[in-house]
C-alpha cells in the first residue's frame, strides 16, 4: 500500500502515474569508449595490413579493412548504447534504464540497499568519471550507473544511503 502526502487517492502521491525524470550518462563515458575501441583496433588493423602485404601479397592486404569497418560499426553502437543508459529518482526507489536490442530496467527499492559504493577504475578516473554501484540483499537486484560525473557520483551515494537508511528504519 502506497502511503505519502498528495492529492491522490487515499493520500497516495500519484508519483507512479508521473513520468519520471531521467537523467543520461555524460559524454564522457561515450568517449571513453569509442577512444578504447580505437586503441585496440588501429593497432590491429595496421599490423594485419602490414603483414598481409608482407607476408602474403598486397592483394591480401585490404583483409586489413576488417578491423576498421568494425570500428565503424562499433563506433555507432556504442553511441546508441551511450543514449540508452539513464536513471531517475523517484520518492521511493531509483529507476536504471539501458539497452538497445535488450531493453532493461531495473527499479531498486531505498529501503533494500545494503551498500552504494563510488568506484573509479584508471580508465574511468582518466576520463574524469566515477560509478555508483548498489548492492541490495538479492544478488539479481544488484545494480550500476557506470560513468557518472565523481561529484555526482558522490551526491548520489549520500542521497540514496540517506533515503536507504531512512527507508530502511520504516521496515
Amino acid at each position: 500500500m502506497e502511503t505519502g502526502t498528495g492529492s491522490g487517492p487515499g493520500g497516495a502521491t500519484g508519483e507512479r502515474d508521473t513520468p519520471p525524470v531521467w537523467t543520461g550518462l555524460p559524454r564522457a563515458v561515450l568517449t571513453m569508449h569509442r577512444m578504447l575501441i580505437a586503441v585496440w583496433l588501429v593497432p590491429i588493423a595496421v599490423a594485419l595490413g602490414v603483414l598481409l602485404g608482407v607476408f602474403a601479397g598486397p592483394g591480401w592486404a585490404a583483409f586489413a579493412a576488417l578491423p576498421l569497418a568494425l570500428l565503424v560499426w562499433g563506433w555507432v553502437m556504442l553511441g546508441r548504447n551511450w543514449r540508452s543508459w539513464r536513471y531517475a529518482e523517484r520518492a521511493d526507489d531509483l529507476l536504471i534504464s539501458r539497452g538497445v536490442l535488450w531493453h532493461e530496467e531495473t527499479i531498486v527499492p531505498y529501503g533494500r540497499m545494503q551498500l552504494v559504493e563510488v568506484t573509479s577504475g584508471p580508465v574511468e578516473r582518466y576520463f574524469g568519471l566515477a560509478g555508483v554501484q548498489l548492492h541490495t540483499a538479492a544478488a539479481a537486484t544488484d545494480a550500476r550507473i557506470p560513468g557518472l560525473d565523481p561529484k555526482e557520483a558522490e551526491r548520489l551515494r549520500d542521497r540514496l544511503t540517506e533515503l536507504g537508511e531512512a527507508r530502511s528504519a520504516g521496515l
